[in-house]
Order: structure tokens, then sequence, then C-alpha cells
């Protein structure tokens, strides 16, 4: 562990070095050192949940890679469907790389849907990447009239939902109005890992969650076959998930299909990691190097593997290019949904 700390340690000097052999004399004046600081790693979500989980696993390994190794320490900054701490970090923290976070991947479309709340603009925040895309899936407990997503158009099942901003309660409500689905939403749940467990105790019978945390939280529930997994939703079908239909090819026409589109484009934004908008462009160049080295550090592949996470990065420019092609979405389209999802 100290060995590998040393290397780190190495690695960061060499980089710096490196940056420097070709830096400007105001580059020198201005050389960053967080030695003895503390970094604030924002996490819009309760504890228990997938974005806490991968907060709290990053934040332990991206400091080793931030000049003088600074602490990285996590913040729970829960609200409105990850809209307060997004909200913060647009407006509020320091823009010079001691404050950035981890918001939930849908809470990037509620400016334009102009969700209450939602005080700040994607296009101009720093993305820093996303250790995944996401992959998700409509459940049931085996127990609900519910088995498949055709019995949907004719039977109601109750699910649980997290707040405004995420897919837990975007995604039913549209599939409703769209395919003439039954999903009852019931409001109220702090994090999956509660809905979770009112589904185990028979209050609610299902969720529209991430597939990660699903397998993560509960491994056992889709190879028991404790949960029916009805829908499925990602650019590409999983696997083990042969036979459950995706929801992207259930649309009828074209409109539809732009709509489902949109609707699940957060998927591929996946676990956002997101700094303040306008931070000085070394600043940000560290940061997002940061989180890329994280990324491929030994130890954290490993902390992740032991975790049951999935693994498939991104980096910062691809978010914000997912995050402008989004926002050039049709406005019509744009407002179909946003009139759903209210």
């Amino acid at each position: 562990m100290a060995c590998r700390g040393a290397i780190r340690a190495i690695i960061v000097l060499l980089l710096g070095a490196a940056a420097d052999a070709g830096a400007s004399p105001s580059a020198f004046a201005q050389k960053v050192d967080f030695s003895g600081q503390k970094i604030t790693l924002a996490i819009a979500t309760p504890p228990g949940g997938g974005y806490d989980l991968y907060g709290r696993l990053v934040g332990r390994f991206l400091g080793a890679y931030l000049p003088g190794n600074p602490s990285v320490v996590p913040q729970n900054m829960p609200g409105a469907g990850s809209y307060v701490a997004a909200s913060h970090l647009y407006g509020a923290a320091p823009k010079d790389g001691t404050m950035f976070g981890i918001i939930a991947r849908d809470a990037a479309l509620g400016p334009l849907s102009n969700a209450p709340g939602a005080r700040f603009d994607p296009t101009k925040m720093s993305w820093l990447g996303s250790p995944t895309r996401e992959h998700n899936a409509c459940i049931a407990n085996s127990s609900a009239k519910v088995k498949t997503a055709n019995d949907l158009r004719d039977k109601e099942l109750i699910l649980g939902d997290t707040g405004p901003g995420t897919g837990t309660r975007s995604y039913p409500k549209v599939l409703n109005d769209l395919l003439g689905y039954k999903f009852k939403i019931v409001s109220g749940f702090r994090s999956s890992a509660d809905v979770f467990l009112a589904m185990e105790r028979g209050e609610v019978e299902g969720i529209c969650e991430s597939l990660d945390s699903i397998n993560q939280r509960k491994p056992d529930w889709i190879p028991n076959k404790v949960i029916n997994v009805l829908l499925q939703a990602g650019a590409e079908s999983r696997p083990e998930l042969k036979g459950v239909p995706n929801v992207l090819t259930l649309a009828r026409n074209d409109e539809e299909k732009q709509v489902l589109e949109y609707l699940y484009a957060g998927q591929d934004i996946g676990r956002p990691f997101v700094a303040p908008p306008d931070m000085p462009p070394d600043r940000l160049k560290m940061l997002r190097d940061a989180f890329a080295a994280t990324m491929k550090d030994p130890e954290f592949v490993a902390d992740v593997q032991r975790s049951k996470l999935d693994l498939e990065p991104v980096d910062g420019e691809h978010l914000a290019a997912l995050i402008a092609r989004i926002y050039a979405t049709p406005k019509p389209i744009i407002e179909r949904v946003s009139n759903l999802i209210k």
C-alpha cells in the first residue's frame, strides 16, 4: 500500500515536471499545491445508494493524483433529485479545484424542462468524467401480479420514487403516457436503498433503477429470481438480461423514438463527476487528469471489482460533448418530455 502510494507521488511529480518544461513564467508563479488542504467532494444523494458508493470510492484515491496529495472529504448534499448539489456547485462553490461533486445522471436534463430547483446550466459546468456508463432496469417483486412488460398495459405496479430529476420518477411517468403502462409511483424515498427495503417489506412492488445499483445492493435478486426484470434501457441490451425488452426498441414511430432517446440520454452520462463552471483551464485539466488517473489506479480497480460495481470510464470531454448534443434536441421533443415528467 505504502509502495503504491509512493509510486503515485512520483507519477504526480513527473507529470508536474513535464508540464513545467513547457510552461510560461506566469505558470510557474501560479503553481498549484494543495498540501495540507481538504478537497470537498459533494455527493448529491443520501448515504447508501450507488452514487454515494461511487463518490466515496473515487474520493479515497483521487487526492493522490492532485498536487500536494490533499485529503478528499465526501460531503452528502442531497435534495431535489441532485438539484441542490448541482446548483451549489454552479453558483456558490469555489472555482479553484477545491470542490467538485457527483450528481444524478438525469439531473443534467433538469434545466431543459425548467424543473423547480434546477438553477444551473449543464453546458457551462466543468465535466470531469464518469466511472461507468449506465443501464436502467424496471424490476418487480416476483410476488407482484406484473410479470412482464406486456402485463403493464392492464395491471398496476406500485413503484418507489427517490425524487424529481431521477429516473425512478421520470422514466415510469413517460412510459405510462407513451406506451400506456400502469406504473403507480409512490414518492418520499430518500434513496434506492430505501426503496429496496420497502420492496422487501411489501410496501412497494418495484423500481426503475440503475442495473448496477440493483446488482451491487441486491446481488442475489436477479440470479435467484427474487425479482422479475420487466424492461431494460441502454445503448446495448445486456447479455444477462436476454429476453428482456429494451425500452428503446418499443417506439412505434419516429417521434416516440426521439422521445425515448432523449428520455434515456442520461444513461450514457453514467455517474457523472462535475466541477463549477468557469474554472481556470489549468485547474480543470488538473481535476480531469486526476480523475483519469484514478480510473486506472490498480487499487481503485480492485476495489470497484470487490464492490461489484461496473467500471467503464468516460472522460470529461466525452461528457461535455454529450451534454451539448442533448441540449441540441429539438424543442418539441424536450417540451413533450418536460410536460410528462412534471
